[in-house]
């Protein structure tokens, strides 16, 4: 969609408008010069869109999850009002930046999760087959949804896990953003996921040995590599 708008002339900002959306989209130049974009949408209810398919994303991913993206957002400002904008983000931010542009919500039995956790990668994805039917995983990212454009295996997500039931998207929305606090939210509670490798997500993965690849399903670190 957003490919064929660009290709058409019309820009980003105005294919996202919806009346129901928590926010507007507009232009990028209504950002003035020198201010923070988290900021200046949490003083204006306005997003400013560039025509590309990372801010196209991102105006979806607010139209899908208006209550989590608010509460990021706000989370940002606050962090920005205390601090200032520096080289640095800091750990809040940080973590927020991580899931709000490669984040994921997965809910999952947990064989899965311990697995996953453990980055037993082969018992995840061939020996603990069956058990993703039981599973859904739900994307949030931007810069996620935009490199699953072009799939690459390398695509990792940062997954969140969800402890409620995910029945539509709303509740979802509702719950995650009952979840986002400074506190709990600065520890980075996200888990590496290789989308490509869940089950259904691409063909190549049938064959046990799309798993081998260490580049892309590293194994866990050790103490030594953990050591300064």
């Amino acid at each position: 969609m957003a490919e064929h708008v660009l290709a058409q002339g019309a820009p980003v900002y105005q294919a996202l408008q919806c009346a129901a959306a928590p926010v507007q989209f507009a232009p990028q130049d209504d950002l003035p010069e020198g201010a923070a974009y988290e900021q200046h949408i949490f003083d204006t209810g306005r997003v400013p869109t560039r025509d590309n398919l990372h801010d196209f994303f991102n105006g979806l991913v607010w139209r899908q999850f208006p209550l989590a993206k608010r509460r990021l957002n706000a989370l940002q400002a606050g962090a920005i009002a205390a601090h200032g904008i520096g080289a640095v983000r800091g750990p809040l931010r940080d973590a927020i930046t991580v899931f709000d542009e490669n984040g994921a919500l997965l809910d999952a039995p947990e064989p899965l999760w311990q697995a996953l956790q453990a980055r037993e990668w082969s018992r995840l994805f061939v020996d603990l087959r069956p058990l993703w039917r039981e599973a859904r995983l739900l994307l949030f990212g931007h810069a996620l949804l935009e490199k699953l454009v072009a799939p690459r295996k390398p695509i990792v997500a940062h997954v969140y896990r969800v402890q409620c039931a995910m029945d539509s998207v709303a509740d979802a929305d509702a719950w995650l953003a009952q979840q986002i606090g400074p506190e709990h939210w600065a520890t980075k509670p996200f888990t590496p996921l290789p989308v490509l490798g869940v089950p259904g997500w691409w063909p190549a993965n049938e064959d046990p040995q799309f798993y081998a690849d260490a580049q892309v399903f590293r194994p866990p670190r050790t103490v030594s590599d953990k050591a300064p």
